[in-house]
């Protein structure tokens, strides 16, 4: 769905004609999206938080996932932008890894599909983890004997350690990186004493003024009804005329028609998720908004058209906070070991 140039007014009655708004707000389903080609086992998953964690998946052994959308915290690396191999830095801020199992594209522009296809393109990226090409990153884990042994026994075959497998490793463990229970989802479940009463009024605010008709759903990030690679997105900026634009340089990337080259697509974004924002400044594609206050004011601005008042911020951002759920302990992989030779060692 394209939600292009339409006012906030417009898109929710759109909708609601739908059914689309009557699930505005939801709490998380107990199961995420699974593909038919790539169940979850628990070998599967332990063996994708290796890969995970491992910065031997980046061409000079100090880059790995985690670098990036850091697992130990809100899923981002709270920088602008990221830094990659080298000290090369990105043009976009890391989204959270948390809950991105419920998004229908992934990355910023919806390049990818799903997690599997995800979780390919940051090991080639040049500036990212900087792999010259899928053989390479192949030979590598083949040549890790702990690896070779995990890999035949999850996936089987022949041949197990290919470049779909690692994918589809790390991708089963990222599905398991779900934070449940938030304060809004047991308000949500019937604890009406869940949330306070600014978070309850930040909670309807948001409705009212439209910012639901684009975070909606349980992952407040479009519907999840939505055919996987079918991504949720909208023109940001959508209102220039205000000082925003230009001071966060909200312009300069063109967003999804990097992608597609498609002249409709200029400035359209996936909409990314409410939940743990309050955990992942600074915000936006670019990094550029340092505080959930100034954010919630430039979406207002921008997407609205609207300015509020400091107590209307607050409440929102009470509201905001109230999507921070609980995170599953986390724990840092023992690493299949190299024996007499580094795999790093001369890059």
């Amino acid at each position: 769905m394209h939600a292009r140039h339409l006012p906030a007014s417009t898109l929710v009655a759109a909708l609601f004609a739908t059914g689309l708004a009557a699930h505005a707000m939801e709490p998380l389903p107990a199961k995420v999206p699974v593909p038919a080609d790539n169940p979850i086992t628990a070998s599967k998953v332990e063996l994708g938080k290796e890969l995970y964690f491992d910065p031997r998946l980046s061409v000079d052994g100090t880059v790995s996932c985690n670098s990036c959308h850091n697992v130990m915290a809100g899923g981002t690396d709270n920088r602008p932008v990221s830094v990659g191999v080298g000290g090369k830095k990105g043009s976009r801020s890391a989204p959270t890894v948390w809950n991105s199992a419920y998004l229908t594209a992934q990355f910023w522009d919806g390049r990818a599909p799903t997690l599997e296809e995800q979780a390919k393109g940051p090991i080639l990226n040049p500036v990212e983890m900087g792999m010259p090409s899928a053989d390479v990153v192949v030979a590598r884990i083949k040549g890790i004997p702990g690896y070779a042994e995990e890999f035949k026994s999850v996936f089987g075959g022949k041949d197990p350690v290919t470049y779909d497998n690692i994918a589809k490793a790390i991708a089963t463990y990222e599905r398991t990186l779900v934070t449940r229970n938030s304060p809004f989802d047991r308000y949500m479940h019937g604890d009406k004493h869940a949330l306070s009463a600014q978070a309850q009024r930040g909670m309807k605010l948001v409705e009212q003024i439209g910012c639901t008709a684009c975070h909606m759903g349980p992952n407040f990030a479009g519907p999840t009804a939505l055919p996987m690679g079918q991504g949720f997105y909208q023109k940001f900026p959508l209102n220039t005329d205000n000082d925003y634009v230009k001071k966060y340089h909200l312009e300069d990337d063109l967003g999804r028609y990097q992608v597609t080259k498609n002249d409709n697509d200029k400035h359209m974004w996936r909409v990314p998720t409410w939940r743990n924002v309050a955990l992942n400044a600074p915000y936006f594609h670019n990094g550029s908004v340092p505080t959930l206050d100034e954010a919630v004011r430039v979406m207002a601005r921008t997407q609205l058209n609207t300015t509020l008042t400091d107590a209307q911020v607050a409440d929102i951002v009470t509201f905001l906070n109230s999507l921070t759920g609980e995170f599953p302990k986390q724990t840092l992989p023992r690493l299949p070991a190299t024996t007499g030779s580094s795999p790093v060692a001369d890059k």
